[in-house]
């Protein structure tokens, strides 16, 4: 049986004629059904929501694996947010919306929705995706991320109805939506070297989301938060930063690290952060892969010190891009996304 709030919400929106709001909620009842596994009654809900003649409530037709399979994939979560080392402001505030959502019943009584909208910006490599993966996780809801390769277009309005395709389908179900890169379709739209067309799929991106009912949580993450258009920062109702991680953030990164391999590292963790500072943990996770292949390899004489004190030598001469190849790659970058907006098509960073 559906909850009172929403039953609340039903008679509400029939009696003042608010259709945006009788969708939702019907919407809201279909996700509650589906995600207790009534998937005939979630479909029948959602098919009794018909379109008269006089044009009003929307059918949701029902869309196939055919249409969708090339749109998204679709990911269990297995990380948590205790694998993760993030700054305090961060996990706060995603504790916070973890607990909204888990306690939507009781905001709705006092006519609130929960949020459910977040934008990620930080440097590549510092944990936006695992985030991501972690909210879901703890939201017990599968993660969508989307296939920009899928959803961008060759031919004019072609990405716009793949993202409407999309939003029709997540938006009646309990999930997770996460766009990675999301610079490469949330451009913005006051660039003179933007087409027509691109301005229409972030109209078209940004209206869908404002569609979306509060039980389907997005979240987006960017390298590049200045590319974004001014109106998309706005739809957020979080926005946090992943920096560089700190000396701090590294050394309890590898305490966790010294923990999981269950001996001595030869090293203090504060050693190991100081001389690994600047780097992402995407790259001092790949640091710490490397030590355990040389070890394992090295067995029944493996010596863990000298092998991080060779790795460490091996990482420091590693060859680094200069801040003029650095800015030389990242106009290169703009060039290449200016390309896919004139024609319409291409791949995403």
């Amino acid at each position: 049986m559906a909850r009172s709030d929403l039953l609340l919400s039903l008679v509400r929106a029939g009696a003042t004629g608010n259709e945006m709001l009788f969708r939702k909620t019907v919407e809201a009842m279909a996700a509650e059904e589906r995600a207790k596994q009534h998937h005939i009654l979630a479909d029948r809900l959602l098919e009794n929501m018909r379109t008269p003649s006089n044009g009003h409530l929307q059918t949701k037709q029902h869309l196939s694996d055919e249409r969708l399979q090339n749109l998204f994939y679709e990911i269990t979560p297995r990380r948590s947010l205790r694998d993760l080392i993030l700054p305090e402001h961060v996990l706060n505030a995603c504790k916070e919306l973890i607990e909204e959502q888990h306690r939507m019943e009781l905001l709705r009584t006092y006519n609130l929705e929960p949020r459910h909208r977040l934008l990620l910006v930080g440097p590549p490599g510092n944990g936006k995706t695992a985030l991501a993966e972690a909210l879901a996780e703890a939201l017990m809801v599968p993660l969508i991320q989307v296939r920009y390769e899928g959803v961008i277009g060759s031919y004019l309005g072609e990405t716009s109805q793949r993202l409407k395709r999309l939003f029709e389908y997540i938006r009646n179900r309990r999930c997770l939506v996460f766009f990675d890169e999301f610079d490469a379709i949330g451009k913005e739209r006051g660039d003179n070297h933007e087409t027509g067309e691109i301005k229409r799929v972030v109209s078209t991106l940004l209206m869908q989301i404002d569609d979306l009912p509060s039980h389907v949580v997005v979240v987006t993450a960017t390298n590049h938060a200045e590319l974004l258009d001014r109106a998309v920062w706005r739809r957020f109702q979080l926005r946090l930063s992943l920096p560089t991680p700190t000396r701090k953030a590294l050394e309890e990164w590898f305490q966790r690290f010294e923990a999981r391999m269950g001996k001595p590292l030869g090293f203090a963790p504060r050693t190991l952060a100081e001389k690994l500072r600047g780097l992402s943990f995407a790259e001092v996770e790949e640091f710490c892969a490397d030590v355990q292949r040389r070890y394992v390899l090295s067995l029944p004489q493996a010596d863990m010190k000298s092998i991080i004190a060779e790795r460490l030598k091996q990482w420091k001469s590693r060859y680094c891009p200069s801040a003029d190849e650095i800015g030389a790659m990242e106009d290169g970058d703009k060039a290449t996304a200016a390309d896919f907006s004139q024609s319409g098509t291409g791949q995403p960073r």
